[in-house]
This record gives structure tokens, sequence and C-alpha cells, in this order.
């Protein structure tokens, strides 16, 4: 981590919590898009096929537990 993102963490940390807020808008607002920033697409035929796998694969319905899966 570089020195600049230590002090950042550091001065958060010392922060009440209205300013720690104050800070969280302020990068809200340089750095996380909105909803309206976001350009809208047209399915592809990729997508028309996961969304008719979820509607008709009763296999789509099912969640597994993060617990329960096994990683590499």
């Amino acid at each position: 981590m570089t020195p600049v993102k230590e002090k950042i963490i550091g001065a958060v940390t010392v922060m009440t919590d209205n300013d720690a807020e104050s800070f969280w808008k302020l990068i809200e607002k340089k750095y996380a898009p909105s909803w309206e920033d976001i350009e809208e697409e047209e399915p592809d035929s990729i997508d028309i096929q996961m969304l008719e796998a979820i509607r008709n694969d009763p296999d789509c319905h099912e969640f597994t537990n993060e617990k329960d899966i096994e990683w590499d």
C-alpha cells in the first residue's frame, strides 16, 4: 500500500462518523457512477440464452452456500 493510502486510512480512522460520511459522499461523487451514467444496451444472444435458462431450467433456481463451494 502506498504511503498516501495509509495516510487516508489513518485519517478516516480518527474521523467522527459524520466526517467519515461526508468524506464517503465526496468519494462517491467523484468516483462512483450513478445509475443515470450507465448506458443501457440491448441483450445479445448470450444474455438471451442466460435469461431463458433462468426462466426454464429448475437448476437455475437453486443456490449453493458459499461454504459448500470447493475452491482450487
